[in-house]
């Protein structure tokens, strides 16, 4: 029989050898607290250490991968808290997800939503120490799991949020020189409108041309502050307006949008596919910010860039001052999207006393570098990790 007309033998998925050698063999977290170089204020909260949970996947062939869940203050930002997103993953991700395959992505994101109903920074958390494990075993970038990269370099924004002008000033000139950032945001909210419109002018007129602003008022005002403001930050050039409004003020946040000459971007009003077609058919805002934290795992959230751009919305890689851990899982994903007008912010590395990632991520040319190893490309620094990690 000739080989063309020869049987062919079929090996079902699970009998595979990839699959047997990227069986889940255990998934370890740890709660860590990492100092931060100077205080990050948003309307409802400020932080002066940045707390994360961080997730050790092993796999049967003996390969480690690591993920990220971020919060900013307890659960403030969201409901989840570091507390919360520990338990969650040991009492019911981790049983669930024994002794399946690393690879077996869309099945797993399956089981956890069964086994987590929301949870979206858990879940995120552990798909990134699963993409990482399984690029790692096979000797392959994360993002080839997504479609491939499209991009090696990301412009990245950098976050002015102490409340302080003058500090502010002097760390974006800083900023400017070192060639890291040249696109900053100035959070806003926690101040009186009036005082945080003075601080605002004083950072626009100082830095002149030489940096982009955007400001995020992280669902700070209300919508007669917002129309009140609107011909004030138009005139002094803001390049785009986050989440001016508290989610689920549809029609007011669009009414915003009608009026406003700068773009508003969508951040907490936005976690879930069906939120991102809500904001779209009402007209909410023209640019989407993505968090893996939001859309629970690497593929939602390349899910949710497609809706977003189906409305017509441009995407901008958002961050919740994510370590390098976490910030090399959303650069796997924002590598491989089709677009990405917006650039990304993701500082968090640099915002840390001590990252969690030897030799950490390349910021140059006012670009983010995407780390080009196999899996997220970073190798987790173990004394640093150990250092952080909350006793008891």
């Amino acid at each position: 029989m000739s080989r063309l007309n020869a049987p062919e033998m079929v090996i079902p998925l699970d009998e595979a050898p990839v699959h047997r050698r990227t069986r889940i063999a255990a998934i370890e977290t740890v709660i860590v607290d990492c100092p931060t170089t100077r205080r990050h204020r948003l309307s409802n909260t400020e932080v002066s250490a940045q707390s994360y949970v961080i997730v050790r996947v092993a796999l049967a062939d003996g390969t480690i991968g690591w993920g990220e869940a971020a919060t900013l203050g307890g659960p403030r930002w969201s409901e989840e808290s570091v507390e919360a997103i520990k338990a969650n993953i040991d009492t019911y991700i981790t049983p669930a997800l024994a002794g399946v395959s690393a690879l077996d992505f869309e099945q797993n994101a399956l089981i956890m939503q069964k086994v987590v109903s929301r949870n979206t920074a858990a879940r995120a958390a552990v798909e990134s120490a699963l993409y990482d494990a399984a690029g790692r075993s096979l000797g392959l970038s994360a993002s080839v799991f997504l479609g491939g990269a499209v991009r090696e370099k990301i412009e990245v924004a950098w976050a002015l949020a102490s409340g302080d002008a003058d500090q502010e000033i002097e760390e974006a000139k800083a900023k400017l020189a070192a060639r890291e950032h040249r696109r900053f945001k100035i959070k806003l909210g926690f101040h009186d409108p009036a005082a945080d419109m003075d601080r605002l002018r004083r950072i626009v007129d100082t830095l002149g041309g030489e940096a982009e602003i955007i400001v995020d008022v992280n669902q700070g005002w209300s919508e007669a502050t917002a129309l009140r403001r609107l011909p004030e930050l138009a005139e002094m050039g803001i390049a785009l307006i986050e989440q001016p409004l508290r989610p689920g003020l549809l029609a007011a946040t669009a009414r915003i949008a009608a009026r406003s000459a700068i773009p508003i971007m969508v951040d907490e009003a936005a976690f879930s596919g069906t939120d991102i077609v809500q904001n779209g058919m009402a007209a909410t805002g023209s640019v989407l910010s993505l968090k893996l934290v939001k859309s629970g795992g690497l593929l939602e959230m390349k899910r949710a860039a497609g809706i977003a751009s189906a409305f017509g919305m441009e995407i901008y890689g958002g961050c919740l001052l994510e370590s390098g851990i976490g910030a090399a899982a959303h650069l796997a994903v924002f590598a491989s999207l089709p677009r990405l007008e917006w650039g990304c912010e993701h500082f968090g590395p640099r915002i840390l006393r001590t990252d969690l990632v030897k030799g950490g991520i390349t910021f140059r040319d006012f670009h983010i570098h995407v780390p080009d190893g196999p899996g997220l490309g970073i190798e987790v620094d173990r004394d640093a990790l150990r250092e952080v990690t909350r006793k008891g």
